[in-house]
């Protein structure tokens, strides 16, 4: 068969290279001038720098088979999240762990003990947390919710914490050890000459064709089989019923010589810095040696028309509008949304080439059966 993709993303490049390995003729566009999506990492022709360009990402999952698939195709070098935080005049280590919580109240407190501290700090009146707002108050007290999540949040998300599901902070871990690896996963790592390398590996095989600069339009899908659509599910339909709300990024770039701040990511938890944080771009790659920096200051706000979306908003409104635009999709033939914006999900990348395979899979044993592709491998709602 002949499948278009629009997107030379992770979603786009996996699905490609599995059903190009099955037998099929697949075209790629991208409207981008590069592949990779928001994965794009180039070298800084300044430092040598190798720079997340759309920001930091790194790769950690519990998918033995996932790790095993971005290994086929590029060297992971082990990587440990680390982050700090700068709040109220200093610096701690995130996420809150038992060095975070000693060195916040000036104590010496062993496991039990801070788990025993906490519990007196939180608000015990709140059996049900419904907010981000109320979630911190009841699991960490008010005096780490004000220095650690509270502003940190508000810049963030543009709205008060008292807006936000109690679901985002639940994915924000409290540890009564000395461990301060930010992810739980068994594997987590960097790929060692990017993920441009890595995406460009996979897209290598005589069956797939990528054209960059090339925006899409729904019409062009005729003329194919199938289409897998990345991009954004609402920018599918023209926008139609309006617009799917996202957050966006500004980075301000600059360079400096050395070392510029110790680690790889900083936030700032207080409401009055303007940025979220900076990320220094060389400790992504520690196995390499640069005497220069590139580092991101990294602004967010609303997602304007002609901006980059990066982080669906997915509150009350979004999901109502959001749910029409599943049902129209639904009702759309020979067309599979997939990925972050097709499906209007925050996903981490282990997870987009999870449902990516799936999606591969899914369409082989449809072609198979003489059956329709859905519209969703995987329900946005």
């Amino acid at each position: 068969m002949k499948i278009l993709l629009v997107g030379a993303g992770l979603s786009g490049a996996v699905i490609g290279r599995d059903l190009a390995e099955a037998g099929h003729d697949i075209t790629i566009v991208d409207s981008r001038p590069h592949i990779g999506g928001n994965c794009y990492t180039e070298r800084d022709p300044e430092t040598g720098v190798l720079v997340h360009v759309y920001g930091p990402h790194i790769f950690h999952t519990d998918d033995e088979e996932v790790w095993d698939y971005v290994n086929r195709y590029q060297t992971f070098r082990p990587y440990k999240n680390r982050v700090k935080t700068t709040s109220q005049g200093a610096v701690y280590s995130l996420p809150v762990n038992l060095h975070t919580i000693n060195q916040f109240y000036g104590k010496t407190l062993r496991p039990a003990e801070a788990r025993e501290f906490l519990e007196e700090q939180a608000d015990s009146s709140i059996a049900d947390p419904q907010t981000f707002e109320e979630q911190a108050l009841r699991f960490v007290g008010p005096d780490l919710y004000a220095a650690f999540f509270k502003g940190y949040t508000e810049k963030q998300w543009g709205c008060s914490p008292t807006e936000l599901p109690a679901s985002i902070l639940k994915r924000l871990p409290v540890r009564f050890n000395y461990d301060d690896n930010y992810f739980f996963h068994r594997f987590q790592g960097m790929p060692e000459t990017g993920y441009t390398e890595m995406i460009a590996a996979i897209l290598d095989h005589p069956a797939i064709e990528v054209r960059l600069d090339t925006r899409f339009s729904a019409e062009q899908g005729a003329g194919y089989d199938h289409v897998f659509y990345s991009g954004p599910l609402d920018g599918y339909f023209d926008y139609r019923l309006g617009r799917l709300g996202y957050r966006t990024l500004d980075f301000e770039r600059f360079t400096d010589q050395g070392d510029y701040q110790g680690c790889a990511v900083m936030n700032y938890g207080d409401r009055d810095v303007p940025y979220t944080r900076i990320t220094e771009h060389k400790h992504f790659a520690p196995w390499e040696s640069h005497e220069g920096t590139v580092c991101y200051r990294e602004y967010s706000r609303a997602a304007g028309p002609d901006d980059i979306p990066y982080y669906p908003i997915r509150l009350v409104a979004e999901k109502a509008l959001l749910a029409d635009y599943v049902a129209l999709a639904e009702e759309t033939a020979g067309v599979t949304f997939v990925g972050r914006l097709g499906t209007y999900r925050y996903l981490d990348m282990d997870v987009t080439i999870r449902e990516a395979l799936d999606a591969a899979a899914a369409f082989r044993a449809s072609a198979a059966a003489g059956d329709a592709m859905p519209a969703f491998v995987k329900s946005p709602l």
